[in-house]
């Protein structure tokens, strides 16, 4: 079962007995695309298990919602919230059909005290997911927005990229321009320069909601 989850997701950390022990604990649910899976402001009283499909982290700012993030199969969802009981802090949304595993507060508890080593890779994952946010707020400074932009899209790319047999890589998730934005803390019309500007150079080519890395190599240069 391992092999299904890629290297460096929570499932994909574990070791199979332990992946299926904690799988067979969980209730399984099923969302279509634009289904809410978390809300943020609501009661964390259990943790998600992503087990297919793609979803969105958002935040409200301003009312808007605002891209954090995109969580792949094998990732741990609302795991701050239920471990600590305080309100979510983002709302998780399903890309596509999506199909996840629940568990509850205490059931999960335990199960980490069952396998202390577990607990040590929830606190690696909510490390790594800060570290990413603080790696975003130190490009905000250092790159211009074609590289803030080169460097989100590689990364994203990585997560949930589809590579086809010319060798460009095809992102499975549709992101706005208004997401991008976002994430990388630029006006729309920046981001709409920046996606100009690695379409001329041949890196990516862009419709609604749909991104295609034509390079990759190139896009990957650029980004570092």
């Amino acid at each position: 079962m391992a092999e299904s989850w890629a290297p460096g997701t929570f499932l994909g950390s574990l070791t199979p007995s332990v992946t299926g022990e904690l799988l067979g604990l969980c209730a399984r649910r099923r969302y279509p695309t634009g289904r809410v899976i978390l809300r943020e402001g609501s009661a964390g009283s259990h943790v998600v298990v992503l087990e297919s499909g793609f979803v969105k982290v958002t935040t409200a700012v301003e009312g808007r919602a605002t891209l954090l993030g995109i969580r792949l199969p094998g990732e741990l969802l609302g795991e701050i919230g239920a471990l600590t009981g305080s309100p979510r802090n983002a709302t998780v949304t399903a890309c596509g059909t999506t199909c996840v595993g629940v568990l509850a507060r205490a059931v999960f508890e335990h199960f980490l005290r069952r396998h202390p080593e577990v607990s040590n890779l929830v606190m690696a994952t909510i490390a790594r997911q800060l570290t990413w946010a603080n790696r975003r707020r130190s490009d905000f400074v250092a790159f211009p927005a074609e590289v803030r932009l080169a460097r989100l899209l590689t990364e994203i790319a990585q997560a949930c990229g589809r590579r086809r047999p010319d060798d460009t890589i095809e992102i499975v998730v549709p992101l706005s321009q208004p997401e991008l934005a976002a994430m990388i803390a630029i006006a729309r019309a920046t981001v709409q320069k920046a996606l100009h500007e690695l379409r001329s150079r041949g890196l990516i080519s862009t419709a609604y909601r749909r991104i295609v890395i034509l390079d990759p190599e190139g896009l990957a240069e650029l980004a570092s």
